[in-house]
């Protein structure tokens, strides 16, 4: 589904590690759509954001939404990722905490359950 987008990652050990995040999501939750949009890979429910990554040179990013963000800063704080309002920065040589990325998914797909827009207001 997102071969294309991992092929445009110079670095392999990036590139599978991005794969297996993006390969999780698709397994655990196969109800969502996943697509290419803004040059990223993002999944979808009935035509609302769920969820989104981004690579970079020295980690990737994931980026739930800033609502759901806020609703788990404790948790994000307690993973010691590096994070924005936007988005938790997972290192390339971090282990990636399946937990939160659950939790975030999870709210994102319970909260936007009735969303017919995108994005969040």
């Amino acid at each position: 589904m997102f071969e294309e987008y991992l092929q445009k990652i110079d670095e392999p050990d990036h590139r599978e590690k991005m794969s297996l995040v993006l390969d999780w999501v698709a397994k655990s939750y196969p109800n969502l759509d996943g697509k290419i949009a803004w040059n990223q890979p993002m999944f979808t429910d009935h035509g609302t954001y769920i969820i989104g990554f981004s690579h970079f040179k020295n980690n990737f990013a994931v980026a739930p939404e800033q609502y759901t963000m806020n609703k788990f800063k404790q948790d994000i704080e307690e993973s010691g990722y590096t994070y924005t309002k936007n988005f938790v920065r997972i290192g390339w040589n971090e282990e990636v905490d399946y937990g939160l990325l659950k939790k975030f998914i999870d709210f994102n797909i319970q909260d936007k359950a009735d969303m017919t827009l995108f994005w969040r207001k």
